[in-house]
């Protein structure tokens, strides 16, 4: 039995999921996202309080089954969370001269290079800078949104002798020590 796909997903009063088959469609004052779970294994309910209930159709439940079902009310709860509260992830730029600016739907970042780089903002999320070393990226899908910040921390990793580059907020960066005279 899955430990996680036992729990219940306790819906928010401005959020909604529509069971269409094997769709499910997840609504909510942030926007809606459309999610699919294979019916043949799984049965979708809203039970009393305006609860979600994923349960496996076949009893005992075997090892392959069960780690699905933990992986699909992960999902719906992230896609029930997105649509109430939105997903945020907040980046660091440290450096001399490192800085972040907005230019229409292009996020330009001075790191340090001879040139400047352009990263293109997908429609479904919402970036904004503050003080030009700190970038907020919002959306309703977590998968995306991480991809995303996940993207912008691999233009410049954090090195670990200053600890320059681009990190996470509250990202421990294991410090090395330099050269000894």
């Amino acid at each position: 039995m899955s430990k996680i796909g036992k729990k219940t997903i306790s819906l928010p009063k401005d959020s909604s999921i529509k069971i269409e088959g094997g769709n499910l469609i997840v609504t909510g004052p942030k926007g809606s996202k459309t999610l699919t779970i294979n019916d043949k294994i799984f049965s979708a309910k809203i039970g009393e309080n305006n609860e979600f209930h994923l349960n496996p159709l076949k009893k005992p439940v075997d090892k392959n089954t069960s780690i699905m079902w933990g992986t699909y009310r992960s999902i719906v709860n992230n896609a029930v969370l997105g649509v109430t509260k939105g997903h945020e992830k907040i980046l660091e730029l440290s450096g001399v001269g490192f800085r972040a600016n907005l230019k229409g739907d292009t996020l330009n970042l001075q790191l340090g290079f001879s040139h400047d780089i352009n990263y293109k903002i997908p429609k479904e999320i919402k970036i904004t800078v503050e003080k030009q070393t700190i970038i907020k990226i919002n959306g309703v899908d977590k998968e995306i949104v991480s991809k995303i910040a996940a993207d912008i921390k691999s233009l410049k990793p954090v090195e670990p002798y200053k600890a320059k580059g681009i990190k996470e907020k509250n990202q421990y960066v294991l410090r090395k020590e330099g050269k000894k005279k």
